[in-house]
């Protein structure tokens, strides 16, 4: 699982789920390593988006659709997995995830003041 290691939330999320993720034969990297862009073949602006899982099938899954990738091989985050699958609730989660995506790195300032510096940083106003 690639994750954004300069996104505070990201990089506790990521550890909190590192054995969940280990015992299904997922390991943790950030896509700042240079090897991500190699491994997972994105243009430089897009690798930062969106978390990414690689299988070792080569099957790529992105944000939300990651989530539920890994969601629906963890027994207990299965319910996620479900709810996912239902009716309208895939395009629910998946505006949730890039709404969270877009403002990730927003509570490093408090979230009025860290959102402003990150629409600046990317021509958001």
């Amino acid at each position: 699982m690639f994750f954004d290691r300069e996104c505070e939330i990201c990089t506790r999320l990521a550890h909190r789920f590192r054995g969940a993720l280990a015992k299904r034969g997922f390991g943790l990297a950030a896509l700042q390593d240079p090897r991500a862009a190699s491994l997972l073949a994105i243009p430089p602006e897009e690798m930062l988006r969106e978390m990414r899982v690689l299988t070792t099938e080569g099957a790529l899954y992105s944000g939300a659709n990651a989530i539920l990738f890994l969601a629906g091989r963890i027994w207990w985050a299965w319910p996620v997995y479900v709810a996912g699958r239902l009716p309208g609730c895939g395009w629910l989660l998946d505006a949730g995830y890039r709404w969270f995506a877009a403002h990730r790195r927003c509570s490093r300032q408090g979230w009025k003041q860290g959102c402003e510096l990150e629409a600046k940083s990317q021509n958001l106003e």
